[in-house]
């Protein structure tokens, strides 16, 4: 597999594209002044307590409150608010000393908001999930602090390796190297890229991060909520630091300084492929240059057509989305249940991309066409699996229900991507109503009978073709009538590049009539 990362600066932000082998799977578009971005650090101060939902509203500048449930508040909350509480009052220089401070016991699983809010007080939390509709963001209390090769969450000495690294001696390594060369009170995951590093590199890495948490205490010395700490990194680097492997290929860029900001980055953390960021600077809009414009049209809409004529029908509603697989004029073979799996496969394919391009999250139904074998039906749940593994969103896939439905769950962590892919009626511009069949052959025959008066002869109408057997249906037509009436020929011709409402008049030697 291949991976590009098209990024195309626009005024107001920037549009990210990433393709594998050359398909549109994620589309991101990034506003120069988005705030409340995943990732995100705040000073917030609590609101309202709710202890029918064991959560609370903090206020970190949005419109509205954001939400806290009690299951993201971290065992170490205690800790959290502690260690916030000092970094905001803290008058030395320096600041204090993170490794000697002391952690406080962890709160119970079964708890309550208000034993541990009761006082309203001032918090450290983080993004979970931007604004979404009209819902404030979703926080958490337990800050982690992401890296090429590890995460850090601080408050515990953990060191956890990521279980889709799947030799044991590798694991047993990496979790050595950590344990010798990790600060105290910072717990560490170490990140599936990191198989097979250096030392020296996950040294680094945690390094850089330790600095990052350092920056968070400075930056909370005297701070008053609602404030924002920390910054998540862009969306180009973010996406580059958790993506970026043997497999990507490309990285193009139409902007200077996102070029040389992307490109410092992947020095730093990836040398040896410094060499896949190029400059477009040709006249050619970059996102028509590789596709992604004409990719973006074809797969926006309601309908989604598949290169063997199925298709599919995505409809959203309050509760979840559907998705209908419709076969077409695909056919494979005489063999109805082959057809049906055949469409079924391309059909699931095509719906991983969807999910992970419009980024929709929550409940997907999925009405598959109807087999009746169960090899059938196991092949396209396992398949449907495969097609979901390059989703970083954390999802669910169920077999197939008895009625060939499939269930499907996906986390989303941002507003779903919509993008508009109609344009204004030519005819009625957008209103929805155009001038009635009536109406057109009445302005028709006012037009008609002033340039008859003008002295012209042999006139040619040309009209749209569904205008055009309005007028020569029946006997006598309308345009029979228009010629017995003024004693002279009319003729009506059909061209079906005019819009349903425009009419032309042309002279008998073929000149039109501006009118």
């Amino acid at each position: 597999m291949t991976k590009e990362l098209i990024i195309n600066a626009v005024p107001g932000g920037t549009e990210i594209a990433l393709l594998e082998n050359k398909k549109l799977v994620e589309f991101h578009n990034q506003k120069s002044e988005t705030n409340f971005a995943a990732g995100d650090i705040y000073l917030g101060k609590v609101k309202k307590l709710i202890p029918g939902l064991n959560a609370a509203f903090v206020d970190v500048g949005f419109e509205k409150d954001a939400f806290l449930h009690y299951t993201d508040l971290s065992p170490y909350v205690h800790s959290l608010l502690k260690f916030t509480h000092l970094a905001i009052h803290d008058t030395s220089e320096k600041g204090f000393n993170f490794g000697t401070f002391k952690v406080e016991p962890e709160i119970i699983k079964t708890g309550k908001i208000n034993e541990v809010f009761n006082s309203k007080p001032n918090v450290l939390v983080q993004v979970l999930k931007e604004p979404i509709a009209q819902k404030g963001p979703r926080l958490t209390c337990e800050i982690s602090l992401p890296g090429r090769y590890v995460v850090v969450t601080p408050f515990t000495n953990i060191v956890a390796v990521s279980r889709k690294i799947h030799s044991s001696e590798e694991r047993k390594r990496l979790q050595k190297i950590i344990e010798a060369v990790k600060p105290q009170n910072l717990g560490v995951i170490v990140r599936t890229a990191a198989e097979g590093m250096q030392t020296a590199d996950l040294h680094q890495d945690l390094l850089s991060l330790e600095a990052t948490w350092k920056s968070i205490q400075t930056n909370l010395k005297g701070a008053v909520p609602p404030q924002k700490i920390l910054s998540e990194q862009g969306k180009t680097n973010s996406m580059l630091r958790d993506l970026l492997n043997e497999d990507f290929n490309k990285i193009v860029v139409n902007n200077k300084e996102i070029f040389a900001d992307t490109k410092n980055y992947i020095q730093r953390i990836a040398p040896q492929k410094i060499d896949i960021v190029t400059h477009h600077s040709n006249d050619i809009p970059i996102f028509d240059q590789y596709g992604i414009t004409k990719q973006i049209k074809a797969s926006f809409g309601k309908t989604v057509n598949l290169p063997s004529g199925a298709y599919l029908i995505i409809e959203h509603t309050e509760a979840l989305h559907v998705i209908d697989v419709n076969s077409g004029y695909k056919s494979v073979s005489n063999n109805q249940e082959q057809n049906a799996l055949e469409t079924n496969l391309e059909a699931a394919e095509e719906i991983a991309r969807q999910l992970r391009l419009r980024d929709l999250g929550g409940i997907i139904v999925i009405d598959f066409i109807d087999m009746k074998l169960m090899d059938n039906k196991k092949k396209l749940s396992d398949e449907m699996d495969k097609f979901m593994q390059g989703d970083r969103a954390k999802h669910a896939v169920l077999p197939l229900s008895k009625f060939g439905l499939m269930q499907v769950t996906r986390q989303r962590m941002k507003p779903e991507l919509k993008i508009n892919t109609s344009e204004v009626c030519p005819s009625c511009t957008g209103t929805g109503k155009i001038s009635s069949a009536l109406i057109l052959e009445d302005e028709i025959a006012k037009n008609l009978n002033y340039l008859i008066m003008q002295k012209h002869k042999g006139l040619t109408i040309e009209v749209h073709p569904i205008i055009y057997t309005y007028l020569t249906a029946g006997f006598p037509s309308r345009r029979m009538k228009w010629s017995w009436k003024y004693k002279q020929k009319v003729t009506v011709k059909a061209n079906s590049n005019k819009n349903l409402t425009d009419f032309t008049f042309f002279e008998n030697s073929g000149e039109e009539i501006k009118l």
